[in-house]
């Protein structure tokens, strides 16, 4: 893998009168989006024999770990929680992932066991959501190619962790945007609190999605653009002219989306 993938800067296409940063055209191992290009910053330095994560069953995460094991050809253990697979997850099985659920609970539980396993086999946990440092360098630079016509950023959060760097990159590029969260699962003040640049409550708006989590059969095409179905869907409403819609990335699972070429 070259390091120049990971650092190339994603393209922002206008189209109508909104703006749209374009993460999701980041593409490797088959998998798309700002969460790949953290996954493999993450990994850049250590030379894993095995990869271990834990996610929800509708995050695309297991999958897109899933894929950079197999392109990598090395063993991938990935723990969830009971109930049915998403499609997502069976696409991990599908190319080589081990499953192992848990009755569903608290995710730090969740979390400790995959932990307890990548240390018990030597190989290398991947954090639930991609909660760590490391994810946070390699999108902050994304904001350098922003109109300075853009009114407002507009991005879905399930971690936070993309907003806290896109709020780095804001702050060290000494850009005044307002920024719109929309939550779309759990609370992110934790993160925020944690990884986010001082004064950050200054710099964001966070509004809560008013449908669940896990529902995906809202609207999910704007502008001819195909977005993921349980993230950027729910921040569709929230969108009005002038703003930058951030697309941080879109499911494998979904099968018609715009052709994408690696970066």
């Amino acid at each position: 893998m070259k390091e120049e993938i990971i650092t190339n800067i994603t393209p922002i296409e206008k189209r109508g009168n909104l703006w749209f940063k374009r993460e999701d055209l980041f593409t490797y191992a088959g998998c798309n989006g700002a969460k790949v290009r953290d996954c493999l910053f993450f990994l850049k330095d250590k030379n894993p024999i095995g990869l271990v994560t834990a996610g929800s069953r509708e995050s695309p995460q297991i999958n897109i770990v899933a894929h950079i094991a197999r392109e990598w050809e090395i063993p991938c253990r990935a723990h969830t929680t009971t109930g049915e697979l998403s499609p997502e997850v069976k696409m991990a099985q599908a190319v080589g992932a081990v499953i192992i659920q848990h009755n569903a609970g608290y995710n730090t539980v969740l979390c400790k066991r995959a932990k307890d396993e990548a240390e018990k086999l030597g190989w290398v946990y991947i954090p639930f959501g991609m909660e760590c440092r490391e994810s946070i360098q390699p999108t902050k630079n994304q904001v350098s190619n922003i109109p300075p016509e853009v009114k407002r950023i507009v991005v879905a959060c399930g971690s936070g962790m993309n907003l806290c760097a896109i709020l780095w990159g804001l702050r060290e590029h000494n850009m005044k945007i307002p920024v719109l969260a929309v939550r779309v699962g759990a609370n992110i003040e934790r993160q925020l609190i944690k990884y986010a640049p001082l004064g950050w409550q200054m710099m964001v708006k966070i509004v809560k999605s008013p449908h669940p989590y896990s529902k995906s059969d809202l609207p999910n095409i704007i502008e001819g653009i195909i977005v993921d179905p349980i993230y950027e869907s729910k921040a569709l409403p929230f969108l009005q002219g002038g703003d930058l819609f951030w697309i941080i990335g879109i499911r494998k699972s979904v099968e018609q989306y715009e052709n994408k070429n690696l970066l």
